[in-house]
């Protein structure tokens, strides 16, 4: 038991970022774009109009708002930790430092899925837009080859899934400031965008289109909420930068919270135009923003969305990608995936070999499996990493006292338990089929980790070369 709940030493984690050879390139403008980048975008141009008609009708604000406030407590965590504990690794990390390696490994294992079916859900919804923008100049694409089997059409392979996460992952290969100079452009233009659409929308907002309110009763929105947290998943990903962050203890907590609350003010904002411009009903849709454009006559605005969705989306696979190789990397680091995942390529200073196996896998998982399906399972994946890094800063701050961080949790352990509790509710209104497949998941991991992560872990290493040496 001892050894399932050995915990890696915060000096040792501040020796192999030292010596990992990642460039420290990021700034905090970066650090909050690369937030806004990656929370704005399938969730604002898709999920809204999906879970609108699906589990919620016009209270999907209320669904947001309940969703940012159990965001907004776990990313308080989020900025204490990051701000104390500046390495690649997020919660994967702090785990390992504060609960214990077979925790911090089934998290890590937990988040590796939901950062992948994140990249291929995201693409999903990339591809729905492009399609809708190609056909406003009269080309269409074949719909065999542009959705994935279950989605009703007849497709059979979604191919503009596929290839723009190729494409992403070429871009992310290739260097971190390279990645954030297009990510700061495209959300440049995707905030324009969304602004576009909230002045253009706005005259078109029916009152009669909110009533009723909340179709789907309590229970709805509180499903609504669960599934929207698909699109909150952000600022996890500036966590997983710590270790590319100039400044990482002053900038890391103020990327964090900045991003956050920019965007869930814009969703509040979008949610409710887009469902004051037509019955929550008809958007049950891929590209639901370009549809109630449509709807109201604005088709040369749709146009300019689909321009801005397809740019936007884009920045959030750039992110996303960018976040799960960090991931990968910091558990091949420590031993616990094989270690040629941690090699870092002497030209472009990322993890070249890492970046492009999770590109494959991902875009293998878009091209043939359906966005409800993947955002359903990546929310139990958020849920849980939120649930856990609640109570890991309770151990952070008993376990290390003297640690110095730039921001503080307030109201410790209250807020903390209470993200948790916040968190565990939400996660019980997902799907029976998300926890089932949740707990397949977890359980091959368990077994990967006995089998291979437990052995090959440097922390059994170094202790068995201690336990030699005393004797």
């Amino acid at each position: 038991m001892s050894s399932l709940l050995r915990k890696k030493s915060l000096s040792t984690m501040f020796a192999h970022s030292q010596k990992a050879g990642l460039n420290r390139s990021l700034s905090l403008f970066d650090l909050i774009l690369l937030g806004v980048g990656c929370v704005i975008g399938t969730g604002i141009f898709v999920v809204t109009g999906v879970v609108a008609a699906q589990s919620t009708g016009p209270a999907i604000i209320v669904s947001f708002i309940i969703a940012g406030i159990a965001c907004a407590l776990a990313a308080l965590c989020y900025a204490e930790f990051s701000s104390a504990v500046p390495v690649s690794g997020s919660v994967y990390t702090y785990t390992y430092a504060t609960i214990g390696e077979i925790f911090a490994f089934l998290i890590g294992w937990d988040l590796m899925l939901e950062y992948v079916l994140a990249i291929s859900a995201v693409a999903t919804g990339w591809s729905a837009y492009f399609r809708s923008l190609i056909e406003g100049f009269g080309i269409n694409f074949p719909k065999i080859l542009s959705s994935a089997p279950g989605m009703g059409t007849g497709g059979i392979i979604d191919l503009p899934a596929i290839l723009i996460i190729l494409l992403v992952t070429a871009l992310v290969s290739i260097g971190v400031k390279e990645s954030t100079r297009f990510n700061n452009v495209m959300v440049f233009i995707k905030l324009a965008i969304i602004f576009v659409f909230i002045f253009a929308g706005v005259s078109y907002v029916k009152p009669d289109n909110w009533t009723p309110f909340a179709p789907f009763g309590f229970n709805g929105i509180i499903t609504g909420a669960a599934t929207v947290f698909f699109a909150y998943i952000g600022f996890d990903v500036i966590a997983t930068a710590s270790e590319e962050v100039k400044n990482p203890k002053r900038n890391m907590p103020i990327g964090i919270i900045a991003s956050l609350a920019i965007c869930t003010i814009l969703y509040i904002v979008v949610s409710l135009v887009l469902t004051g411009m037509v019955p929550y009903t008809m958007l049950n849709v891929g590209d639901p923003v370009a549809l109630a454009l449509e709807v109201v006559g604005l088709n040369s605005v749709a146009g300019i969305i689909s321009v801005g969705a397809v740019a936007g989306i884009t920045t959030v696979l750039l992110a996303l990608i960018f976040a799960q190789v960090r991931l990968t990397f910091a558990m091949s680091r420590d031993g616990l995936l094989p270690k040629r995942l941690a090699k870092v390529h002497p030209k472009y200073k990322t993890p070249f070999g890492n970046t492009w196996f999770t590109g494959f896998i991902a875009a293998g998982i878009a091209g043939f499996i359906d966005l409800t399906t993947l955002a359903h399972l990546v929310n139990m994946g958020t849920l849980a990493a939120f649930t856990l890094i609640s109570i890991a800063i309770i151990i952070l701050r008993k376990k290390y006292p003297e640690l110095q961080a730039s921001f503080r949790v307030p109201f410790v352990p209250v807020l903390p338990l209470i993200s948790a509790v916040l968190c565990l509710y939400l996660a019980s209104s997902l799907p029976a089929i998300t926890w089932i497949s949740f707990l397949i998941w977890i359980s091959i991991g368990t077994v990967v980790y006995f089998l291979y992560a437990r052995k090959h872990s440097l922390l059994n290493q170094e202790q068995s070369t201690e336990h030699r040496v005393a004797k």
